[in-house]
């Protein structure tokens, strides 16, 4: 874990099933916590970006609806709304700790784009040079099938790349990667580090995620495979707790640890 002390600019994945209760509602006090252990890293002299999810989610709960919609038109609304709360939230709670946010919502397009993948970049640097935290989503009030992401798990690897990333830190409601589904297999066993991404690894993983995601283990393989290929090591790690993140910083063994080419 070494490579996780030494890392100066890391990207951070959270998912809607650990920013939210099963409600819809935002959990507080987790976010109010990851927001505390950022911006004490960022404190620290490194370079922060947070990918989260969670608009769809929020957006749900905030409306009252009894489940996410099964239409575009449904969940580009339920987005619209979320976003709104999401960004409120993370603005609130990170100007407590002294910090700085600034929103960047993304679609496909715009880093197939040579022209707005350039543009987008710039303003990552710019916002690292004036001291703010990115704080990304996908635009999924906009978004349609040819042009997103579908994950943000993905999402967060394409990040990291454009950026240059050290170091992509993937919080999730799981501990990492199991020889077999816990869920199904009481002896499966966590697995600490992952040389190679391949067929049999990915063959480890299951299911699609919770009701309140999209994701699942088989879209945190992808997102580590694109990460290492780039030369950036990859972590999928429990979120339940976001000071475990200081025990990864520190270099203990914490959840899975995918070795860059």
């Amino acid at each position: 874990m070494s490579t996780l002390k030494e890392a100066k600019r890391i990207v951070f994945k959270v998912g809607t099933s650990t920013l939210t209760y099963d409600t819809g509602k935002a959990n507080i006090r987790r976010m109010s916590k990851l927001a505390e252990v950022l911006s004490d890293l960022q404190n620290s002299g490194r370079e922060v970006v947070l990918v989260t999810s969670g608009a769809i989610g929020i957006g749900v709960g905030k409306l009252g609806l009894k489940s996410k919609p099964s239409d575009t038109p449904g969940r580009q609304a339920a987005a619209c709304v979320g976003q709104c709360e999401l960004m409120f939230i993370y603005d609130k709670l990170f100007s407590e700790f002294g910090h700085t946010v600034g929103q960047l919502l993304i679609t496909k397009s715009d880093v197939d784009d040579p022209e707005r993948c350039s543009n987008l970049i710039n303003t990552f640097e710019k916002l690292f040079e004036f001291g703010a935290i990115p704080i990304v989503n996908e635009n999924d009030s906009v978004a349609v099938d040819e042009i997103v992401f579908g994950d943000n798990d993905n999402l967060s690897a394409t990040v990291a790349k454009l950026i240059k990333a050290d170091a992509l830190v993937i919080l999730s409601d799981i501990d990492g990667l199991f020889s077999a589904n816990p869920l199904e297999d009481a002896s499966a066993t966590l697995i600490p580090c992952v040389d190679e991404i391949d067929d049999e690894i990915f063959s480890l993983a299951s299911g699609a995620g919770t009701n309140r995601g999209t994701g699942g283990m088989i879209t945190k393989l992808q997102a580590a495979k694109t990460a290492t290929e780039a030369g950036i090591t990859t972590v999928v790690m429990n979120g339940y707790d976001p000071t475990d993140i200081y025990k990864l910083i520190d270099g203990h063994s914490v959840g899975t640890l995918f070795r860059c080419k």
